[in-house]
């Protein structure tokens, strides 16, 4: 259980990050990207300047500034939000191997984190038996990942900004006449989505790893982009897909290392996560229904 929750995590946030991007009406397939580049600012500046919470604070502003590109080109410039998000990927992915390389001698990856974020534990609750050394004892991220979780649902529902955010993304016409700023709103959410995600890739690096290489993402931010669309694009719906993927991360992790290899090849152990999320998505989410206006550029005025 500790593995699934260590492996949840990521795909939590990045999957909430998706979240609000996609209920402002804006398609986030760049996941993978703000996670990457989440991953590689957190790891370089806390090697630089020794601290952990500072590399994690530098990811957060990495993912906001990456973020922006694809809200320019998709929501100014009414650009396909797909391709938009494909190119982020492939920025990140490219720009953090460049900057690898340059900033440690041609090295194919980072060296080791000297501060890592350590594992908090809570007294008492850490003493449940089965889930509390899982949940109470575990990396600050995680209690970050669950605390955003009942945060983003009370955003979302309880308040006048998620209202408006959930207006914008299901009939922007009406939000419009209603007063509210369409194009603002869903800056807002695709500056919150770079944040998330690249907090869930900080946590790839300096709390579950402890450097960062162009395999320390691996396809996460796909998986993070199904855990929103099996959990149906509500917050609690994402915290269970993203839970049910992370045991399919920690199942073939698992696999491995009690050589399960003598009988199942590695390669099948490691395709697992991704074939659970096609069988998931193809078979047993049922109806998802996306956020009415999602992945259609705005126009002002338009009816």
């Amino acid at each position: 259980m500790m593995t699934t929750v260590l492996y949840s995590t990521p795909l939590i946030l990045a999957a909430l990050g998706g979240l609000f991007s996609e209920r402002s009406g804006v398609v986030n397939i760049g996941l993978e990207g703000l996670m990457t580049i989440g991953a590689f600012t957190a790891a370089a500046v806390t090697i630089t300047t020794g601290n952990a919470w500072i590399g994690l604070g530098a990811a957060i502003v990495a993912g906001m500034i990456l973020a922006l590109p694809h809200a320019i080109a998709s929501i100014t410039f009414k650009a396909d939000q797909v391709v938009s998000g494909v190119a982020i990927n492939f920025l990140a992915l490219g720009l953090s191997v460049y900057l690898v390389k340059r900033l440690y001698d041609g090295a194919g990856q980072t060296p080791v984190v000297p501060d890592k974020l350590e594992k908090i534990m809570i007294p008492g609750l850490s003493k449940i038996p089965v889930i509390g050394p899982s949940l109470f004892n575990t990396f600050p991220t995680t209690y970050i990942a669950i605390l955003l979780v009942i945060v983003s649902y009370i955003i979302l529902y309880r308040t006048p900004f998620g209202m408006r955010l959930r207006a914008v993304g299901e009939h922007p016409q009406a939000a419009e006449t209603a007063g509210v700023s369409v194009i603002a709103m869903r800056y807002v959410a695709v500056v919150i989505s770079g944040a998330l995600a690249a907090i869930g890739g900080a946590g790839l690096s300096i709390s579950i790893g402890s450097e960062f290489n162009q395999t320390t993402v691996a396809g996460q931010g796909f998986i993070a982009l199904a855990a929103l669309i099996f959990g149906k694009w509500r917050p609690f719906g994402v915290l269970g897909a993203a839970t049910f993927f992370g045991f399919s991360v920690a199942l073939a992790l698992t696999g491995q290392l009690i050589n399960l290899t003598k009988y199942v090849p590695s390669e099948v152990l490691n395709m697992m996560p991704y074939v659970l999320t096609i069988l998931a998505l193809a078979g047993f989410v049922g109806r998802a229904e996306a956020p009415a206006a999602v992945g259609k550029p705005y126009e002002k005025g338009s009816r």
